[in-house]
């Protein structure tokens, strides 16, 4: 057999055997709309999870959070300063990353299965403005779950780095 041909054969049988990190995203969960291929990669949930399970305990665990994501999400639909932006999302699938993106921020034994922020975020066209009324949802959706002031700002000091992701106008 060849060299090209030996590496042919043997690289058949490698691939198949990349980590989850290494392929691209998996088949449309039910309910979803497709999106383009791209790297699943925990790397793409834009920070580094913290350290220990204190941070998630803060947030009632994967069922407060669920909570939180939740009402962030039915706000955004109606808040008039967001709407226009997110119209045309998929709210089933924004629900299930952002849950996952804060899980696995929080350190919830979640991985992250999005795509990565500049790309998600690319053709919106947020500004400055939007970025913070997002934000404000979100502070609101963790006073409503009862998440103390401390554990929310450590929170949005992780997620503050991606405003330069999302912000592109």
């Amino acid at each position: 057999m060849s060299r090209v041909a030996t590496f042919a054969f043997a690289f058949a049988f490698l691939v198949p055997a990349l980590p989850a990190a290494a392929q691209t995203a998996s088949p449309v969960p039910a309910g979803e709309e497709a999106v383009d291929p791209y790297t699943v990669s925990n790397a793409n949930a834009g920070a580094q999870p913290f350290a220990g399970t204190e941070m998630l305990a803060a947030f009632h665990g994967r069922e407060g959070i669920g909570r939180i994501v939740d009402d962030l999400v039915d706000h955004v639909q109606t808040d008039d300063r967001l709407s226009e932006i997110f119209k045309a999302s998929d709210f089933v699938r924004l629900r299930r990353t952002l849950k996952e993106q804060v899980c696995y921020i929080l350190n919830g034994g979640c991985e992250y299965t999005g795509r990565d922020m500049k790309k998600v975020h690319e053709d919106h066209g947020i500004v400055t403005a939007e970025f913070g009324a997002l934000v404000e949802l979100l502070q609101d959706a963790m006073n409503r779950e009862g998440i103390a002031f401390g554990a929310q700002n450590r929170l949005l000091a992780k997620l503050a780095p991606m405003k330069r992701d999302t912000v592109t106008r």
